[in-house]
């Protein structure tokens, strides 16, 4: 039986530290939906209503255009482990780039990672949690050095071009703004 949260409390926030993926969903005002897996120690709570995930280099930047038109978002956790849950926050998010004032701060709350392209955070409105008896068991899920390693052999200079070549459009054909002058 789902049930509703107007917040995370303690024991929400330790089960999201325990999680090794976490999904992220937006939608534009028209146009596709997005649903991406995330990974990595790139996911921090930064209080009760407010959590913020590092965006690392991808081949598409849909959150980002989505976010343009349209702040909602959701993010879901589910427990591949013996005691099954699935935790989804709502919310609309905002998004941090580099040329932002307040980028450093930001950063400096997560491990440092080649080819960081943005970092999101959403304002939790509302929590759901529900059983998730159906997830199934995963219990050696381990990361993968796939993603860093690609960034690092590519370069920041090579990052950038990439961003260029497929990071500012969505697939819809929306901005991502991720190289504005501004």
């Amino acid at each position: 039986m789902a049930k509703f949260y107007p917040e995370l409390d303690d024991k929400l926030i330790q089960f999201i530290n325990q999680q090794k993926i976490f999904f992220v969903a937006t939608a534009p005002n028209e146009g596709r939906i997005n649903l991406s897996p995330k990974g990595m120690d790139t996911f921090s709570v930064i209080n009760k209503n407010s959590v913020a995930y590092l965006d690392l280099t991808g081949s598409g930047n849909e959150t980002a255009a989505h976010l343009q038109q349209n702040p909602r978002m959701t993010i879901m956790f589910c427990s591949f482990d013996k005691n099954p849950m699935i935790l989804r926050l709502y919310g609309d998010a905002e998004i941090i780039h580099h040329k932002d004032e307040c980028w450093n701060d930001w950063q400096a709350q997560f491990k440092p990672y080649p080819g960081v392209r943005q970092i999101y955070i959403l304002n939790v409105s509302s929590v759901q949690t529900s059983c998730g008896y159906a997830v199934p068991l995963s219990e050696s899920m381990t990361e993968r050095e796939t993603l860093k390693n690609w960034a690092e052999k590519k370069g920041d200079q090579a990052i950038q071009e990439y961003w260029q070549e497929k990071n500012q459009l969505s697939i819809d054909g929306l901005p991502t703004n991720i190289l504005r002058d501004d």
